[in-house]
């Protein structure tokens, strides 16, 4: 980092301006701790100040995290959801656990990558390697186990991802400079308190965020069965199962009340509290929690088209998936039907071939179809073009011609989808945008998209204008048709 860039930062953190919290972090020689550019403490003095790109590179040059800020919890970097790049997808893949799971070596193998390059540019941008990345993700994990829940501090280490007890115990007094018994006991913040059952968290966000919109999105989409959306708008709770790697779950986001409180509040099931960071993960990635509105706005807010729709609808998200596979298989049942003929598909796909919970959960009864499951099933009523174009997507999730993890490459993964028979750009760039988290894409020929576009007077052409932020431009469009019933 060169003196102007940590000037500017400087700046930011003087101002505690949040839209940075997650983009850098700060630590403070005088005090050995590290802080979110937003922290509310008294600005250090400048001299004293050190910047970090993560918080692993904080705490492997031995600063602490700050009690006060939590900067552990904060929302994750916008740019690794726009890099399709080494460091982008290893970033992401790194989020979801596979270090935890699958050790260095495995994240490498999924990247296509030695281990040696991964660490190497994973070290040069971020000050840290993927072991170091992982052991910051699995500080945090455990300190919400020990914070929300009763499991004895043993088990928790387990469930936080720990190899031993004793790696858990030197790594929490590294990071938080207390014991994992001390940390337990530190006092909720008012606003924490929460019915019984499950791990209450509190899922961070920068700038607005258009809770109106993204919950009408998703609730307009729930399959009966695997998710369902109740209250009215503006009091909506959102619940879906979640296959996990090493169990399932169900979470439960509730829309705000206030749109500037800054974060969701969320509610975890888990069968196995190893599942924790997984769960988070793609709960953020749906929500697409990570976003930063401030660029995307200050891109199409600018543009003739799109400007009164963003100053409409400030902090609009461009929602993920919590399953990559499922959202890919339910592209299919969408191709040339409306939402509502979609979701139906859905139902009937969930009641015949989902995994059925151990008990319902409310209306929450099955997990979403493995695709192995639906490789060679039949659809009864299902128009044959769709139930082989379903077959054949789900063969090539099965057998992993087509990947969908957090580190796969969207351009190969784009070009894998259309070699397969029944897959058009429809299909393929809807889940390139969904399933891979893609922020730039704009669907050909979506008839809501057209409309729009014929509506508002744009010329051919017009999308251009819009890179990389096509996909939230999509949405834009998109939200002058849909309504909240």
């Amino acid at each position: 980092m060169n003196a102007s860039t940590d000037d500017l930062r400087y700046q930011a953190v003087s101002s505690r301006d949040a839209r940075f919290d997650g983009t850098f972090f700060f630590a403070v020689a005088t005090t050995g701790i590290y802080c979110r550019p937003s922290c509310p403490a008294v600005t250090p003095k400048r001299r004293n100040v050190r910047f970090y790109p993560s918080a692993a590179a904080a705490q492997g040059a031995g600063f602490r995290a700050c009690r006060r800020c939590r900067p552990d919890a904060v929302p994750g970097s916008a740019e690794w959801n726009l890099r399709a790049d080494l460091v982008g997808r290893a970033m992401r893949l790194i989020g979801d656990g596979v270090v935890d799971r699958e050790g260095v070596q495995g994240l490498a193998d999924r990247l296509g990558y030695s281990t040696r390059q991964v660490h190497r540019q994973l070290t040069e941008e971020l000050g840290a390697g993927p072991v170091a990345l992982a052991r910051a993700q699995r500080a945090h994990t455990a300190r919400v186990l020990l914070q929300t829940t009763d499991l004895p501090v043993t088990e928790t280490a387990f469930a936080a991802g720990f190899a031993s007890v004793r790696q858990f115990n030197d790594t929490i007094r590294a990071v938080y400079a207390q014991t994992p018994t001390a940390l337990r006991g530190t006092p909720r913040r008012a606003g924490d308190a929460a019915p019984p059952g499950g791990i209450p968290l509190r899922l961070a966000h920068r700038g607005p965020y258009a809770a109106r919109e993204v919950f009408g999105f998703l609730g307009r989409r729930a399959v009966p069965g695997a998710e369902e959306m109740t209250g009215v708008p503006g009091a909506r709770t959102y619940r879906r199962t979640l296959r996990l790697p090493y169990g399932t779950g169900i979470a439960e986001v509730r829309e705000p009340h206030r749109a500037a409180a800054g974060w969701l509040a969320c509610r975890l099931h888990l069968t196995d509290l190893r599942d924790l960071a997984a769960a988070v993960q793609r709960v953020r990635r749906l929500f697409d929690l990570d976003a930063d509105p401030d660029a995307v706005a200050e891109r199409l807010g600018a543009d003739p088209v799109l400007g009164p729709l963003v100053a409409a609808r400030p902090g609009l998200r461009s929602p993920g998936a919590a399953d990559a596979d499922e959202l890919a298989l339910r592209a299919v049942l969408g191709q040339q039907v409306s939402v509502a003929a979609a979701t139906r598909l859905g139902a009937r796909l969930v009641a015949a071939h989902g995994t059925p919970l151990a008990a319902p959960d409310g209306t929450l009864t099955h997990l979403f179809p493995e695709p192995a499951a639906l490789a060679d099933a039949e659809f009864d009523g299902m128009p044959e073009a769709r139930r082989d174009t379903l077959r054949t997507v789900a063969a090539a999730l099965a057998d992993g011609t087509v990947r969908l993890d957090p580190g796969a490459d969207r351009d190969d993964t784009g070009r894998r989808l259309l070699a397969l028979r029944g897959v058009g750009p429809w299909t393929a760039g809807y889940i390139r945008m969904r399933a891979l988290g893609d922020p730039d894409v704009f669907l050909p020929g979506d008839a809501g998209a057209r409309r729009a576009l014929t509506a508002l007077g744009a010329r051919p052409g017009a999308e251009d204008a819009w890179r990389p932020w096509r996909s939230y431009a999509l949405h834009h469009l998109w939200n002058l048709w849909d309504k909240d019933s």
